[in-house]
């Protein structure tokens, strides 16, 4: 469904205006970035929220990823891939190069993307990310073995730039658990930042304030800005 211009505006204020009152509550100084995750909207959405200064979106799937690169090459836009990465498609996304590749999910995946990248000669920005409430549904590695992962990655794939970790909160209604995936995951980046690690990505649609006040600094948001 193509939104008019009014009503795009008045959803990316309201989400900006959340994310300027989360973000206060933490401190004046911590930024945060807006990632629009574009999966469910028109290509003409995605150009007029460039019109109104967004810049940064997301896509799950590297076939999409690829058709909106394409739709949209004349604006500058900046991409990032959030969705789960099949290893038949590590090619195709390289060939794409996408800002940040947020959904790094396991060392073997890490293991057939250095290869590939070693072998185009490419280097990747990528965030690990971390199955942080254990869900039997979720991609990601387990908050224990974060630590030792990210580093093992940083020692043995020297084409893959970690810059910090992403998650995705509890699936549930219950409000407590999903703060403590959020907590468990930002007391991992706060581990990493020695090591290099800038982003800690945490928040969509339901739950990026709430996010944003256990410390996140990228909030992915789709649904929010694209309600009529």
């Amino acid at each position: 469904m193509i939104l008019d211009k009014e009503t795009l505006r008045a959803n990316l204020d309201k989400v900006i205006w959340n994310i300027e009152q989360a973000r206060i509550s933490v401190s004046e100084h911590h930024i945060v970035k807006l990632v629009t995750v574009a999966k469910y909207t028109d290509v003409e959405n995605i150009a007029t929220l460039y019109e109104l200064g967004q810049r940064a979106f997301g896509e799950n799937q590297v076939q999409q990823l690829r058709e909106r690169m394409a739709q949209l090459e004349d604006l500058p836009l900046e991409w990032h891939m959030i969705g789960r990465l099949q290893k038949n498609k590590i090619n195709n996304l390289i060939d794409l190069r996408p800002s940040l590749m947020q959904s790094l999910d396991s060392f073997e995946l890490a293991q057939e993307m250095q290869k590939k990248l070693k072998a185009k000669e490419a280097k990747m920005h990528c965030l690990l990310q971390i199955n942080a409430a254990k869900e039997e549904s979720k991609a990601g590695v387990m908050p224990e073995a974060a630590l030792e992962t990210y580093l093992q990655i940083k020692a043995e794939c020297p084409n893959i730039t970690l810059k910090g970790v992403m998650t995705i909160g509890a699936h549930t209604d219950d409000t407590k658990a999903i703060q403590e995936s959020f907590e468990t995951t930002h007391r991992i980046y706060e581990n990493l930042e020695k090591e290099g690690a800038t982003i800690c990505s945490m928040g969509m649609s339901g739950d990026y304030e709430l996010a944003i006040k256990c410390g996140s600094n990228l909030v992915r948001i789709g649904s929010a800005l694209f309600r009529n």
